[in-house]
């Protein structure tokens, strides 16, 4: 087979991954020399364990070699367990093996000049997986990769998230994601950066109380980005999100082929109170960007602080100091005390990690002596620091040993480490010695609400020293099934084998603490009825919850040898390569060896990168990608940008095609020449028409619609709020700048929040934040409420006879926030508000005898002066159009 002639490579790109991440960068457009005919993308989600299929079919429609990668991405905590290619009829698989013989592999085909494949890291939570192959003029070639993962429950939801970028439209384009769950869906939603109103046609959901069926196929037609042209809409995420029904007992046991799945995550249970002592870097490289996040986030997490929780903060750089000297009371008054605390927080000096934990454990030591910590409370250590120790103890061996035996297992510690400077294998090491996790916060404009969604995360604790106890006779090579903490809204999972002659019935009891008291419950499941549960094939995979059981043991196993000695961590070691390569997963102790035909230039071999390990090695050691960073940078969503075009005085060679100032009705030009010879273009003196702050259609009403600006002094405005309808709408106006600083949109029923900022949008539910920029194409469809975003950047909140609410970013004059509102006529008779108060009884006065444009207008007894003016309507794309209308002040 031909070598790809030099500078005539074509690629074919598809991305899929299966997390709750945004990336808005482009590839190289894709020419059609390689068409992708057919591409389907096929997830079975059993009892939250996730089997992915995707298969892209291509054919090389040129008369010349053309080479065809396949490049996906994937989740982190994912595994790869099957890729192929199919060429001329014949199958190219991929083996997996053990590193060391991979190396072998790897080594012979170096020898022979090729070169090697790849798995990398390259977003919050993605890794990319690449392979390429020549093709022949007319040859077909089939990709076929499965991987598999364990949704794991947060804030109340699990999450599923499919990335397709076909880069050219696709004549066979299908989706299909099979769910379930044998508890019962309780709710399920969809969400996605790229639906559009005519692709949502193509978008179809069905669900029963257990089982759910998603299909996306698009038509040729619906996946066009302009008519005539190959461009593509198709550039974005489909995410598919849900629940389980919760039973008393709180948790559920499946079993199928002998393995089976413990789930448990109740939720009546109380909150059990806190102390926490917030340990927070202020050395001087956190200066900018990440300290004015910092203590935009503490300040957001301050306030989500119950009334019996306890708390105190470390600040430290060179040296560490105390807010206070003992943990207070989250009290009203400290609370607020604390947030003032926060916002003076400056960042200078180094980096002196020891004697900042060292420090938080003494305090809390304290505490427990003099008798402050309430009983039956729970103690945390939150740390967040951007970069390693430079001041004081800086060997990081020396540190963690410190930490250890201060803390003594008394603790739990949780370790944050901000952007790519810190040592993250240091932070997660730390942080697993002692009853806690590690994660890092990536630097980008959503950091804070990253530090805001960790805080969530751990804010609830319900249960403590929890246990699951099984029969010895029935169950054996069971997975952790110890905990220190439950926390709200996740999920705590036990999986294992039944032994041959196990009971007909599976007993299982989990024990565990309460505020003030012990708890048990107890679980049977009949193997008989559980095994008959999971025959159908439509909706499973076989032998799935022993693939769960594999992965979940790997997965722990794994996270064990981060803190294990030496002698532990081989035995671990090699426990975890021999499920690894039993049930072919790609981890980090295996790599996949990918054959390709003879005479191929490339032979592959892909392996499972780590958190810390910067950029991809190949196995010989050599830097594929440069060196150790952070992933690239997605490019910034495409903006439309606008600028008032003023008449100009202009000499004689200009162009006088704009219309004078002097032109008639509909812009015809007088005799005028405005043209003067040797001047130079100077833009004339006049205001121009500006956007009003909103505009308001109003029901029933002979006039246009009404221009409301807001001038009074105020700061925090409610603008709507209808208690038939569930909506509250408030503000924050800037009355100097004459702009919103931001307006926040929440609903009763379903219970979410919408807080547009000029940086953003933050759609809040079931405390779980996600972020969205301006003209980021949304489109997400929960029960009760449809949320869409076009590249205009007008954000919708729509509900079935309901009012409809937008929002919008203005570019134009009077550049900021706006607020649109549509069905007005649906507004109850309990509506109020700054804005609601002119759907209440409207009068309209006559007109001045002395100058018509003025009226009155009595609202609810209160008289306005309204006056006819020219005003920019902001529901047009930038620069707007001129409309008149009834002009307020309030």
């Amino acid at each position: 087979m031909k070598t790809p002639a030099p500078g005539r490579i074509h690629s074919i790109v598809l991305v899929l991954l299966s997390l709750a991440v945004l990336q808005t960068s482009k590839a190289q457009k894709v020419q059609n020399d390689i068409d992708i005919y057919s591409l389907t993308v096929d997830s079975k989600v059993s009892s939250r364990f996730a089997h992915t299929v995707i298969t892209s079919r291509v054919v090389n429609k040129a008369d010349a070699v053309r080479e065809a990668t396949f490049q996906m991405e994937l989740p982190k905590k994912a595994f790869i367990t099957n890729f192929s290619m199919v060429i001329d009829g014949v199958t190219y698989p991929g083996n997996i093996k053990e590193k060391a013989a991979a190396q072998e592999q790897y080594s012979a085909a170096v020898a022979r000049g090729e070169s090697a494949g790849l798995v990398r890291a390259t977003g919050r939570k993605t890794e990319q997986f690449q392979v390429s192959v020549s093709v022949a003029p007319a040859a077909k070639v089939t990709f076929e990769l499965v991987y598999e993962e364990l949704l794991a429950r947060h804030l109340g939801a699990y999450e599923l998230l499919l990335k397709v970028r076909p880069q050219q439209l696709v004549k066979h384009l299908q989706m299909d994601i099979h769910i379930f769950e044998p508890q019962g869906i309780s709710f399920l939603e969809t969400e996605s950066t790229f639906m559009t109103n005519k692709l949502a046609e193509a978008l179809t959901t069905s669900q029963n109380k257990t089982k759910a069926h998603v299909r996306f196929k698009p038509t040729l037609s619906q996946q066009q980005k302009y008519p005539e042209k190959q461009d593509t809409v198709l550039d974005g995420s489909f995410i598919v999100r849900y629940d389980v029904d919760r039973p008393l007992s709180g948790g559920s046991i499946q079993i199928e082929n002998g393995y089976f799945v413990h789930y448990f995550a109740p939720d009546s249970l109380s909150t059990i109170p806190k102390n926490v002592i917030f340990v927070i870097d202020k050395s001087g490289s956190m200066m900018g960007r990440k300290i004015k996040q910092t203590r935009e986030a503490l300040i957001k997490i301050l306030d989500d602080l119950s009334p019996h929780d306890q708390f105190d903060l470390i600040s430290f750089s060179s040296e560490a100091t105390t807010w206070k000297p003992l943990l207070v009371p989250a009290s009203t008054e400290n609370v607020n005390e604390a947030k003032s605390y926060a916002t003076g927080i400056q960042a200078q000096g180094g980096t002196n990690i020891n004697d900042a934990m060292l420090m938080a454990v003494q305090l809390l030591e304290k505490a427990n002596q003099e008798e402050l910590l309430p009983e039956g409370s729970i103690t945390l250590i939150i740390l967040l620091t951007d970069g390693d120790p430079t001041v004081g103890e800086t060997n990081p061996l020396n540190i963690q040993k410190n930490v250890r035996k201060a803390i003594n297992g008394q603790h739990s510690l949780f370790c944050l480490g901000f952007g790519f400077d810190v040592s993250y294998a240091f932070l997660e090491k730390m942080a697993l010695e002692n009853g806690g996790l590690a994660r890092r916060i990536y630097e980008d404009s959503d950091s804070a609400l990253q530090l805001q969604d960790f805080y969530q995360e751990v804010a609830n604790p319900l249960m403590t020293s929890v246990a699951f106890e099984y029969p010895s006779n029935a169950v054996e090579s069971v997975t952790q099934d110890t905990f220190r903490v439950f926390f709200k809204g996740s999920e705590l999972v036990v999986a294992g084998k039944l032994r041959e002659q196990s009971p007909d019935v599976l007993l299982a009891q989990i024990r565990g603490q309460l505020h003030r008291e012990n708890i048990t419950y107890m679980m049977m499941s009949h193997v008989a009825e559980q095994e008959e549960m999971f025959r159908s094939p439509k909706y499973i995979f076989h032998s799935f919850i022993e693939r769960l059981w594999a992965y979940l043991t790997i997965q722990q196993l794994l996270e064990q040898m981060v803190s294990a000695l030496d002698a532990e961590k081989q035995a671990l070691e090699a426990r975890a390569l021999s499920l690894s390569l039993s049930y072919s997963f790609v981890t980090p102790l295996t790599s996949m060896v990918i054959t390709k035909p003879e005479g191929q230039e490339q032979s592959q071999v892909a392996e499972k990168p780590v958190e810390d390990g910067g950029g991809l090695k190949l196995l010989n050691g050599t830097p594929l990608f440069g060196p150790p960073g952070p992933p690239a940078a997605a490019s910034p969503f495409h903006r439309m940008t606008s600028r008032l075009v003023l008449p100009e005085l202009m000499s004689p060679l200009a162009p006088a095609s704009a219309p004078s100032p002097t032109s008639g009705p509909g812009g015809a030009s007088h005799d005028t020449d405005f043209r003067i010879k040797g001047t130079t273009p100077t833009a004339l003196p006049f205001a121009p028409v500006q956007a009003p702050s909103v505009i308001l259609p109003l029901p029933g009403q002979s006039v246009d619609r009404l221009c409301v600006d807001l001038r009074r002094p105020q700061e925090l405005v409610n603008l709507l709020s209808d208690p038939d309808q569930g909506v509250e709408v408030t503000g924050h106006f800037e009355t100097a700048k004459a702009r919103f600083s931001w307006i926040e949109v929440t609903f009763e029923n379903p219970q979410v929040q919408i807080h547009a900022s000029p940086e953003h949008v933050v759609m809040t539910r079931n405390r779980r934040n996600s972020a969205y920029k301006w003209k980021e194409t949304l489109y997400s469809v929960m029960p009760g409420l449809k949320v869409t975003m076009d590249k205009e950047g007008l954000l919708l909140l729509s509900r079935p006879d309901r009012v409809t609410i937008g929002l919008l970013f203005w570019d134009g004059p009077g550049k900021g926030l706006r607020l649109l509102l549509q069905n007005t006529d649906r507004f109850s008779s309990h509506v109020s508000g700054t804005l609601g108060q002119f759907y209440q009884d409207v009068l309209w006065g006559p007109l001045d005898t002395a100058d018509d444009s003025k009226r009155t207008l009595k609202v609810q007894g209160r008289d306005y002066s309204a006056t006819r003016e020219l005003k920019l309507d902001y529901q047009e794309s930038p620069p707007g159009k001129e409309i008149s209308c009834w002009s307020v002040e309030l």
